[in-house]
């Protein structure tokens, strides 16, 4: 039997990248899966429960999605909100309808999901968050992305603080991730580049955030609550030194 064998999970975003490696894991650690996405599923992802249609930005079509996971689950354990979006773009550049597109999905639709889930969660639930290490370090080139990462790291903490002790809210914290989103907004030549300053000297495969998803909803991490944790490789860990080599002034 694997870990969550049995727990009823909703993953949103789950059809691609990081999302659709955790609703893999999931699955194989025994979970009844459903995915809640904006499209149809770009990436192959065997045995789910059910794969929903819905933009989290739309609190109502998140509650339209909830009640169909009633009918597909008959309750829930854990949430995954890990939908979301970014746009690269210098910061006097940004429009106003970039803004507030970034931050309806990435914050916005995290709290419109995490409230769903956990009118439904009895005592044992969890809540789990995909926030960034840009939201713990500032990053060019993404004001909108990081600005919601931030809020996202601040509403776990707030939430395991409200919602304890019934349910657990922990956030995860990527640095750079090998996704299809990732490849979109960077070239090769980029990509080569960033692993250079990575103390671990490449990114992160979905499947290696998707571990520690599934070590967070399990009962193993029964006493954890309220974290901000980074998986980053080491990116974060030195700060400027990190980025420029050592020694380097």
């Amino acid at each position: 039997m694997g870990r969550l064998e049995g727990k009823r999970v909703v993953v949103t975003g789950g059809t691609s990248g990081i999302g659709a490696a955790t609703s893999r894991r999931f699955v194989e650690e025994g979970a009844r899966v459903v995915s809640v996405a904006l499209g149809p599923s770009e990436e192959e992802v065997a045995g789910l429960a059910g794969q929903l249609v819905a933009d989290v930005a739309d609190p109502a079509a998140v509650a339209s999605a909830f009640v169909e996971v009633d009918e597909l689950l008959g309750g829930l354990d854990v949430l995954v909100a890990n939908a979301g979006i970014s746009v690269r773009r210098p910061f006097l550049d940004l429009t106003p309808d970039e803004w507030r597109r970034v931050l309806a999905v990435n914050l916005e639709g995290v709290l419109a999901c995490a409230q769903e889930a956990a009118r439904r969660m009895g005592e044992g639930g969890v809540i789990l968050m995909t926030a960034s290490t840009n939201a713990l370090v500032g990053h060019p080139l993404y004001a909108d992305y990081n600005a919601s990462k931030a809020g996202v790291v601040a509403l776990t903490r707030t939430l395991a603080l409200e919602l304890a002790p019934s349910i657990r809210v922990n956030c995860v914290c990527p640095g750079y991730v090998l996704t299809p989103m990732q490849e979109a907004e960077y070239t090769p030549e980029m990509l080569r580049a960033i692993d250079a300053r990575i103390p671990l000297g490449r990114h992160a495969r979905p499947e290696e955030v998707a571990a520690l998803f599934a070590f967070l909803a399990s009962d193993e991490a029964a006493y954890i609550t309220g974290a901000a944790i980074p998986i980053d490789g080491g990116e974060t860990a030195g700060g400027l030194a990190s980025r420029v080599g050592s020694g380097d002034g």
